[in-house]
């Protein structure tokens, strides 16, 4: 039996999309490893022990090279009564930046 193009095309996709998924959760467990540390680093608590994809794009890296540009967002608290938003943007399989809100020291 010949598989036609449009077959071989839909598995490509299929593969593809599980593919690109799988990665997304790996590189969310990263974020999330990197949040509790930069959160133990500034003294805050992070809340609800989760980061949140919000952004996803295709950007390209000092090299010149195409990379997935993502963005996640996590909760914190300094003073255990606020809920705060801190920010983390990934190129690819790098945190290029950390941000959290201003807040109130504890």
């Amino acid at each position: 039996m010949a598989l036609s193009l449009s077959t071989v095309f839909w598995i490509f996709l299929i593969v593809f999309l599980g593919w690109f998924w799988w990665k997304g959760k790996a590189i969310k467990e990263y974020v999330l490893q990197a949040a509790k540390q930069h959160c133990q680093k500034m003294d805050v608590m992070l809340l609800d022990d989760a980061v949140y994809g919000r952004g996803l794009w295709f950007k390209r890296d000092d090299e010149g090279k195409l990379r997935v540009w993502r963005r996640f967002y996590f909760d914190f608290t300094s003073t255990g009564e606020e809920r705060y938003r801190g920010t983390i943007v990934m190129l690819g399989y790098y945190v290029q930046h950390i941000e959290l809100q201003p807040h109130r020291f504890s």
